[in-house]
Formats: structure tokens, C-alpha cells, sequence
């Protein structure tokens, strides 16, 4: 396995942690309505870009994946609306109640998805040049 693809796996797996002990620790949900209304929205922003994109994205690493390039609904304002959504919606869970544990937890969520980002942008820009634009 390519060395991108682990790293891209691991950064997953970081995220993912992360927001399973976010969740144990009651501070991955928010708790005030103006903050709940981020994360409802955060949410919609993710099966808004799920339904766009499609099933064919489903897999660990963050390499491509075969068809065209998706630059239409959330894809046409956003790079990554999927990674975006899942850090808005963290980290709006933290905001009301800081403290230095979930800080930190919300901050590997967002370094995993940011390793996956950056990871999937080289990988999007060898297989669609277009993609730079």
C-alpha cells in the first residue's frame, strides 16, 4: 500500500477516534440553539455533498475514485464539503463549554481531516487537472 493512502487511512482513524471519545465525553454535541442550528446545518451540508457526490466514494484512503470530476452542489463552493461539515459540526460542539481535553480532541479531528485533505488534493490533481482551477 502507497504511503499516501496509510497516511491518508491513518489521518481517518485519528478523526475518527477523536470524535468517538468527543461523543463519551458529552462534548461533541452542542447544547444551546444557536449552536445545534450550526450542527444541524453542518449535517445538512454533509448529506447534501453525500447525495452529490454519490456511493462511489466510500473507501478508506482518499484516493480518487473512478467517473468525473464533481463540481456541481456543495462541490461548486466547497473543496471538501464532507471534511468541512464533520469540523464545523465538532467544533461547534466545543465552543459553549471549552476545556482542554475536548479542545484538543476537536483539534486531532480537525489535523486527521486536514492530513486527508491535503493527501486527497494531490491525488485529485494528478487524475483531473481541471481540478487546480
Amino acid at each position: 500500500m502507497k504511503f499516501k493512502n496509510v497516511l491518508s487511512i491513518l489521518g481517518l482513524l485519528v478523526a475518527a477516534a477523536a470524535l468517538v471519545e468527543l461523543f463519551n465525553l458529552r462534548h461533541l454535541f452542542a447544547k444551546t440553539p444557536y449552536l445545534l442550528a450550526v450542527q444541524a446545518a453542518a449535517a445538512l451540508l454533509m448529506i447534501w455533498a453525500r447525495m452529490t457526490f454519490g456511493v462511489r466514494s466510500f473507501h478508506a484512503a482518499a484516493s480518487t475514485s473512478k467517473g468525473s470530476l464533481v463540481t456541481h452542489g456543495p462541490y461548486r463552493y466547497w473543496r471538501h464539503p464532507i471534511y468541512a461539515s464533520i469540523i464545523y459540526f465538532t467544533w461547534a460542539g466545543q465552543i459553549e463549554a471549552p476545556a482542554v481535553v475536548p479542545i484538543a480532541l476537536a483539534g486531532a479531528v480537525t489535523l486527521g481531516l486536514l492530513v486527508r485533505m491535503l493527501i486527497e488534493e494531490h491525488f485529485l490533481t494528478q487524475t483531473y487537472p481541471a481540478y487546480a482551477e
